[in-house]
């Protein structure tokens, strides 16, 4: 047990510590999380309008100013993160599970099987995604989880294509041949001589596959694709370009903190996802 923790706790940490820039990833995405989980009982949202505090400054009691019903910006993006990160979450788990199986099956099966699958994605990949999406978005009454389902099944297609192609490499290689030769069967060597050699590459287009359903979330609820809620970046900033905040500066901070906030975490992902490459390949590490 003390071997397994070392090998795929200890050392991945020590490998990523070693990176300045993994080093932040890895904090910035630890912050983001523990905002989504623990921040809304640290940091309660207040609701009601306060309008003798309408468009304040950042301060020691309001860290970055308050918006147009006086209310405080920054309980509204810490409590906003768990509804972003969630659907982000899903949608990226989704998105790389139906890539995932239905790459490895295009290119492990080839035939027929390869046709089907690859004309699908064919005909998704040349339908502009976040079209489809509005479109969707209008159609289908959408909460947390209908959405994250529909931006998962709309998003698989490149990730499943550059799948095929690791399996197509892959089942090429001599320990593949090994396996067949001794009649282990097709689900022994998808399960356990294929996929883990793919899991470096899955495990950092999760977490792209993540930064890209925030970007398509925040925008649908940005166009008022999806129900508002309070706790939602999207809408703060669709709010805020609703009251004009662009164009005054006292009340700049009202649509520069969700749109700091997402950069934050994507900048936070990707370097982090970086850093994974080096875990996962030595050569990488210099």
């Amino acid at each position: 047990m003390k071997r397994v923790f070392r090998t795929f706790v200890v050392e991945p940490l020590k490998i990523i510590a070693g990176s300045k820039a993994g080093l932040a990833g890895f904090i910035g995405l630890l912050l983001y999380i523990s905002m989504a989980v623990f921040g809304p009982y640290i940091v309660p949202l207040d609701t009601r309008p306060k309008p003798e505090k309408r468009y304040l400054p950042p301060s020691w009691e309001h860290p970055l100013g308050t918006d147009f019903e006086g209310k405080d910006i920054f309980s509204q993006i810490i409590n906003g993160a768990r509804d972003v990160l969630f659907v982000a979450f899903m949608a990226g788990t989704l998105t790389v599970l139906i890539a995932t199986l239905l790459g490895s099956i295009a290119g492990f099966k080839g035939g027929l099987w390869d046709s089907i699958i690859m004309a699908v994605d064919e005909v998704l990949l040349t339908i502009p995604q976040f079209p489809l999406l509005s479109v969707l978005a209008a159609l289908v009454r959408l909460n947390n989880f209908t959405l994250a389902a529909i931006i998962g099944v709309l998003s698989w297609p490149a990730l499943a294509r550059a799948i095929r192609s690791q399996v197509l490499s892959l089942k090429e290689r001599d320990f593949i041949e090994a396996a067949r030769a001794l009649d282990l069967g097709t689900r022994h060597i998808v399960t356990v001589e294929i996929l883990p050699n793919l899991m470096p590459y899955i495990v950092v287009s999760w977490i792209l596959s993540m930064t890209g359903a925030i970007y398509s979330q925040v925008g649908l609820v940005f166009l008022g694709f999806v129900p508002f809620t309070s706790h939602n970046w999207g809408v703060m900033i669709n709010m805020a370009w609703t009251w004009g905040a662009i164009y005054y500066k006292t009340s700049v901070w009202y649509i520069l903190s969700p749109i700091l906030a997402i950069t934050g975490f994507q900048l936070s992902a990707i370097l982090f996802a970086r850093s994974l490459e080096n875990v996962f390949n030595p050569r990488l590490r210099g």
